[in-house]
């Protein structure tokens, strides 16, 4: 199966430029401008996402497209046209060109974020009615709806936070704090939040990529198991050989304290819950390889 790829440079896109190929698939890699890749995969300069050229020969003898470009969430300051521009017209720009060059699949990296805000009080699926909450969430949402007035068989994976080697942002910072050598106050956050560990992705890339049935639909992908905050750094430190050395202290003595350091908003996040179930897409036979628990072990080692 030939596969186009776009978002190569991107950290889930790195992931996909190094695992696809060794499971058999055969790569063109979609590039804004020439750059080294692997020997096992081929390339197509098509310059911006936005404004592609070339996009005719960039897809011929495609079987399916995998597009994971486009502006990430955490881009502080960026206007939502961008947003809309980038990840929802340009999406569906690229998504008639893989239907006009005959590809017979469309596979759209989305986010949880277009199913919800940074926290939810209810665990989410697929029959939950969307509710966005930033352009971000918002653009990802709307190319979702682009797509589904297109003559192709596309699906969306809803992502929740994926995290593997080479991850920054929220993830990199928790990794930080479970590097530390401090017994930790967390044991009282009770909140759960979904995860998605890389090698999960791939698997069910690899199951939308394998099912013959018309999808059509999103689908929400996280780990099946969701964790406190505590217990993502015990398993953390296990990975490191550590005790887990996290201790209970009132959830509301603990909010006091990060308001009066002035971090308020990273209490939020480490307080708020966001459960997802992927039971949809595990129906269609996605069976993710690794736990939560398993998956942020190997992660503290492969930082080492």
């Amino acid at each position: 199966m030939l596969l186009a790829l776009t978002g190569s440079t991107g950290f889930i896109g790195q992931h996909l430029v190094r695992e696809l190929p060794r499971r058999g698939y055969r790569l063109r890699v979609l590039l804004r401008r020439p750059t080294s890749l692997p020997t096992n995969t081929a390339s197509a300069v098509i310059g911006d996402i936005a404004r592609p050229r070339n996009m005719s020969a960039a897809l011929q003898d495609v079987d399916a497209v995998i597009h994971s470009a486009g502006l990430a969430q955490a881009m502080s300051g960026v206007p939502e046209d961008d947003y809309r521009v980038i990840n929802t017209e340009a999406t569906i720009n690229l998504a008639r060109a893989a239907r006009r060059a005959g590809a017979k699949r469309f596979i759209f990296l989305s986010s949880i974020r277009a199913q919800c805000g940074p926290t939810a009080d209810t665990v989410l699926t697929e029959a939950l009615e969307p509710s966005p909450t930033d352009a971000y969430g918002r653009s990802k949402l709307e190319a979702e709806r682009g797509l589904a007035e297109l003559n192709i068989d596309w699906v969306s994976l809803r992502a929740a936070l994926v995290y593997g080697p080479g991850v920054k942002g929220n993830m990199a910072q928790l990794m930080r704090l479970a590097r530390s050598p401090l017994p930790l106050p967390l044991g009282g956050l009770r909140a759960r939040r979904s995860l998605l560990a890389v090698e999960n992705l791939l698997a069910a890339i690899e199951t939308v990529l394998a099912t013959q049935e018309t999808l059509r639909r999103p689908f929400i992908v996280a780990d099946p198991q969701a964790l406190t905050v505590a217990e993502m750094i015990a398993a953390m430190r296990r990975g490191l050989g550590r005790w887990p050395n996290v201790f209970w202290f009132p959830a509301t003595l603990l909010e006091h304290s990060f308001r009066a350091a002035g971090r308020g908003e990273v209490y939020e996040r480490l307080s708020g819950s966001l459960v997802v179930d992927p039971a949809a897409l595990m129906r269609i036979g996605w069976t993710p390889p690794l736990t939560t628990e398993v998956g942020l072990a190997r992660l503290m080692q492969a930082a080492v």
